[in-house]
């Protein structure tokens, strides 16, 4: 979303995210080190929507993300927020040849024509002063607002304004933060173990949190938190993240059903929302997509097997 040939030239704020002009410098050049798929079979939808990807961290599932971009095309797109981990950044430089290459897929679709819409979270909150801006054709917005095909109005924002512990105890955080990342470190290992083993993707943090009861009461009042926000707006729903938690609910407000979705993210459940053409949207959580796309040529052949029997 910036010029990464003349370095000297971004605004500090832009270097802020390595922890200064000299570490820019190490990003790689804007090419992908995985070129694009040519056969151009792809999912076609009218809006999707991602978010909470951090890029710039070792939990960014980024090859997962990749398989994504390469798989679907829609007619906009949403960045919903925390899509770069400057916090991380700050601490300490990582950025890998394949989060260029999601960096680069992301500007090609937007060279395609799809609008590229990108809502900063608190992850990437360096980029929040550029609000109001586009960057080529990338806009940056503070929060934006969605009309499906089939009428519906949604807020689309990520979703910290809501977080107590980000409003009272920023410190807090930043402690929550540095656990979370050991927790992903740890999830890593224990993927790696599961494909050698020949299992699927599975999340340790996502399954923890559906255990502890503080985290399930914490994820439920946020979500009736969000959604009251978006009806006292006059809106039909919102589109959030923030909480790694792809999620619908409807919530009732003032006679008036409100409609909740939450993206999820690309570190521990790697889902996105996607908007069909006739307004009906769904969540996507691409392991499963994966494992479908992987199963169907195996069901294809037995079927072809079938009736050559027959035959």
């Amino acid at each position: 979303m910036f010029d990464q040939t003349t370095p000297d030239g971004l605004p500090k704020e832009f270097a802020a995210f390595a922890g200064g002009v000299d570490n820019v410098s190490a990003f790689p050049s804007i090419e992908p080190s995985v070129p694009e798929p040519q056969d151009g079979k792809r999912r076609r939808f009218r809006t999707i929507w991602i978010s909470d990807v951090h890029l710039g961290t070792k939990g960014c599932n980024a090859e997962m993300l990749i398989d994504f971009l390469d798989s679907t095309d829609s007619e906009t797109m949403y960045l919903v927020g925390d899509i770069i981990d400057g916090w991380r950044l700050k601490k300490k430089f990582y950025w890998p040849a394949a989060h260029n290459d999601i960096v680069w897929r992301i500007l090609k679709r937007s060279k395609r024509g799809t609008r590229i819409v990108y809502i900063p979270g608190n992850h990437d909150e360096v980029v929040r002063p550029f609000c109001g801006m586009n960057f080529g054709d990338v806009e940056i917005r503070r929060a934006a607002f969605h009309t499906t095909a089939d009428g519906r109005r949604l807020m689309v924002l990520h979703g910290d304004e809501f977080d107590t512990v980000m409003l009272t105890h920023r410190w807090l955080a930043f402690v929550g933060d540095t656990a979370y990342h050991l927790m992903m470190a740890l999830n890593q290992w224990v993927n790696k173990a599961r494909t050698a083993l020949g299992m699927p993707y599975w999340s340790l943090s996502k399954a923890a949190k559906h255990k502890v009861k503080n985290a399930v009461e914490f994820i439920s009042k946020y979500e009736e938190i969000v959604a009251r926000a978006a009806g006292e707006r006059g809106v039909d729903g919102v589109v959030c993240g923030h909480i790694h938690t792809a999620e619908h609910r409807m919530f009732a407000h003032h006679g008036r059903e409100i409609e909740y979705w939450n993206d999820g993210d690309w570190v521990e459940g790697c889902n996105a929302l996607v908007e069909h053409f006739d307004g009906r949207m769904e969540i996507l959580h691409w392991p499963d997509e994966i494992a479908k796309r992987e199963t169907a040529p195996a069901a294809h052949d037995d079927a072809a097997d079938d009736v050559r029997a027959v035959a």
